[in-house]
């Protein structure tokens, strides 16, 4: 993965006021630690931020007054409504260091008509070298029937990555996709057991027929 060059700026104030302020500029309050060193605390561009973080795992050149780190994002708060980054984590690493990220589970392919893919794990744990870290694993469930399994063994990782989870974790199955009657019962079980009842309609006599006066014409 090619580096990602970032200007960063360093910064002397903190809490939340700082915070504000900085987000105001449009840049991102961050902690830059590891290998030993005091933590650097310094703002980055919001935008070349957030487009750098597209991936994950993206191995960025953070240049502050002309001295250069690596480092990866080790983690990023976000606003929960708006999205935008409100601070990041960013771990310095070294050219040939191996580290341990996590991977997105990327599903491929189409299963048999009839049948549902489930994903038990969304991402996975890998050891890779720090300079060349992988973006993601596909796995194929190409013509897979109902009762098929992928485990974490099964998975074909980057070249020099290494998985750092169960080899019996289960990744991926397919299951037959229910019919519209099994909807049904299970729903009437679930509310059983939750002891909802549905209260029958109320009949509704029909008022009888107004009687003739007898009145001749």
């Amino acid at each position: 993965m090619a580096e990602i060059k970032i200007h960063a700026e360093s910064r002397t104030e903190f809490g939340k006021g700082a915070a504000r302020r900085i987000r105001r500029a449009d840049r991102v309050p961050a902690v830059l630690y590891g290998h030993g060193t005091d933590p650097v605390h310094i703002s980055l561009p919001g935008h070349d931020l957030m487009m750098a973080l597209k991936n994950s795992n993206a191995l960025l050149s953070i240049d502050i007054g002309g001295d250069n780190h690596l480092a990866i994002p080790k983690q990023v708060q976000r606003d929960p409504i708006k999205g935008f980054i409100e601070h990041a984590d960013l771990l310095i690493v070294r050219s040939g260091e191996k580290v341990v990220v996590d991977i997105p589970v990327i599903v491929t392919g189409e299963v048999i008509s009839g049948s549902l893919v489930v994903t038990e794990m969304n991402d996975v744990s890998v050891e890779a070298e720090a300079t060349h870290l992988p973006e993601s694993v596909e796995v194929s469930v190409e013509g897979l029937d109902a009762g098929a399994q992928i485990f974490a063994s099964d998975l074909v990782l980057p070249s020099g990555s290494e998985l750092q989870v169960d080899p019996e974790q289960l990744i991926v199955h397919v299951i037959a996709e229910r019919t519209e009657e099994q909807v049904e019962a299970e729903l009437a079980e679930a509310e059983e057991e939750a002891g909802i009842e549905h209260e029958e309609p109320e009949l509704v006599d029909e008022e009888p027929a107004a009687e003739g006066d007898g009145s001749a014409e």
